[in-house]
């Protein structure tokens, strides 16, 4: 969507709101011995209290209320009962929903207590290359030039990034134009980041995949060539400056 109004950006900043201070919450209750069907119910009580519905279950069917992906599952893993968090594990919390017809989403990937499996690095690196790519976006900026930034970024650092995962636009849907905000230089993409439009940017980097397989459950994905992956999403609005990240609150830089 485009911000053309007061209301829209009031509107967007609660639905951000709701998810960024869901997803910062869940992640500080994570904790070894937990399931993740515990961790996504936790998700759920927030977002009801903000009367916010969650995007995945409303929009798609998805059979919970948030993402949670656990070590090799790359995204939109599916909580369970059945899977309990260790300590060391990588693990990706996505939240995404709707509040008063505006959506908003966020995600971010972070290592359990402590990184006895050495995946600090790797989501290290996630934040890093979200930051740097959320400071280059101005308006009249190609967007391919962005994806090249991130996958450049990425093979510095030793990793790869994921083909056919993607940010997208946003607000009065989960998904909009512009869509395919892709992590690498698709050079036949002429389109530019458009001033006031809203964008929920995501990096996908990767261990040794290039590209993300759907499981038999149909949705939890995970790497064609195995590995591991961190993804790290905001929400934000492109200005002629510095955009503005609707869903700082999260803190998944910090």
């Amino acid at each position: 969507m485009s911000i053309t109004k007061e209301s829209d950006l009031s509107g967007m900043q609660k639905a951000s709101e709701a998810v960024a201070y869901t997803l910062k919450k869940m992640i500080q209750h994570a904790q070894p011995g937990m399931t993740t069907k515990e961790l996504d119910e936790f998700g759920a009580k927030i977002l009801a209290e903000f009367g916010a519905k969650s995007a995945p279950h409303s929009t798609y069917g998805f059979p919970g209320w948030t993402c949670i992906s656990v070590n090799n599952e790359f995204c939109h893993g599916v909580p369970s009962d059945k899977r309990i968090l260790k300590e060391g594990d990588l693990i990706n919390v996505d939240v995404s929903a709707e509040l008063d017809g505006f959506w908003a989403d966020n995600g971010g990937s972070f290592v359990l207590g402590q990184d006895i499996n050495q995946h600090q690095k790797l989501v290290n690196a996630s934040k890093e290359i979200l930051i740097k790519t959320i400071n280059s976006i101005r308006g009249g900026v190609r967007i391919a030039d962005i994806g090249h930034l991130m996958e450049s970024e990425a093979k510095k650092r030793g990793f790869k990034v994921i083909r056919n995962l993607a940010g997208h636009g946003i607000g009065r849907a989960l998904h909009e134009q512009p869509n395919e905000l892709l992590n690498y230089k698709n050079k036949s993409d002429q389109r530019r980041f458009k001033k006031n439009s809203v964008v929920a940017i995501e990096t996908f980097i990767s261990t040794t995949s290039s590209f993300a397989t759907e499981l038999n459950d149909g949705w939890t994905m995970v790497g064609n060539k195995g590995g591991f992956m961190a993804q790290h999403e905001h929400t934000i609005v492109v200005t002629d400056k510095a955009p503005l990240i609707l869903t700082e609150m999260n803190e998944i830089f910090r």
